[in-house]
């Protein structure tokens, strides 16, 4: 039978390895490694899983990177690529340090603020007049729902926007319900970004923190098909008594059923 000095030594070595087995889980789950599995480029072909892009092919290549990740994101792709791109950059966080040719900005999170709308405006800006011949690439990671936004109608304000988004946390609404009303509200959520960006070729990298089977949640999907309705919005506010709570810029639209769809 062991001794207890034999299992003290058995239970602090399995500590270490426990520790040891942690470490590398979360070294090998980190956004350069993602890139260094993913993303590479040679000769001025950049290869994105097993889709090949010939830079050389493209009149001009965007770069819209959005979310808590942002920084990082843009940072594995520039060690992966090169120093080749420019493009906008929309992050809860300072960078430690900027990459030429980008413009950044410091959105808000969790409510949006001035800077969000200032990004949003920015990329639709950059983003309306690409071509068959250009190249947009989308970097997207967690909170940037709040991070990057304009509202679809000019007479809600900021502060309407930030009492919309603070009536939708305290209703009681999941996740779900909550992102339904922001994309609908929104004139970058729900795929309207990359519907603002065509002709262009596209391509989105996500660094996730939804289900894989629901990309448009990450966000709120201002890429991805958006998988609510319009109809989903009002039933969500009903079921919730949220007409009353709203400020009245937005109530008005619920209350003319002005909603429009978003990209499917």
């Amino acid at each position: 039978m062991p001794s207890a000095a034999d299992r003290q030594r058995a239970a602090v070595e399995m500590r270490v390895t426990a520790r040891q087995l942690f470490e590398h889980a979360l070294a090998e789950a980190s956004i350069d490694k993602a890139f260094q599995r993913t993303v590479d480029c040679e000769r001025g072909v950049l290869r994105i899983c097993e889709d090949l892009y010939d830079l050389d092919s493209f009149r001009n290549i965007s770069v819209i990177s959005i979310g808590k990740a942002a920084h990082s994101l843009l940072n594995s792709l520039e060690m992966q690529a090169g120093r080749r791109f420019e493009g906008i950059v929309s992050s809860s966080v300072e960078p430690t340090s900027q990459v030429r040719g980008f413009r950044y900005f410091r959105g808000g999170h969790p409510t949006p603020n001035a800077e969000s709308i200032r990004s949003a405006e920015a990329m639709i800006k950059s983003l309306g007049g690409q071509n068959p011949e250009s190249l947009v690439i989308f970097l997207l990671s967690g909170g940037g729902s709040s991070m990057v936004e304009k509202p679809i109608n000019d007479e809600i304000s900021l502060d309407d926007l930030i009492a919309t988004y603070r009536t939708l946390v305290f209703s009681g609404a999941n996740i779900v319900e909550m992102n339904a009303i922001r994309k609908h509200l929104s004139s970058v959520k729900g795929g309207r970004l990359a519907r603002i960006a065509r002709p262009a070729q596209q391509v989105s990298l996500l660094v996730s923190d939804v289900p894989d089977n629901m990309p448009d949640a990450l966000a709120s999907g201002p890429t991805m098909p958006d998988s609510s309705t319009v109809e989903d919005c009002y039933t969500v506010v009903e079921k919730y008594g949220m007409l009353e709570q709203f400020p009245d810029s937005v109530g008005e639209l619920f209350q003319r059923h002005a909603l429009e769809e978003t990209p499917k």
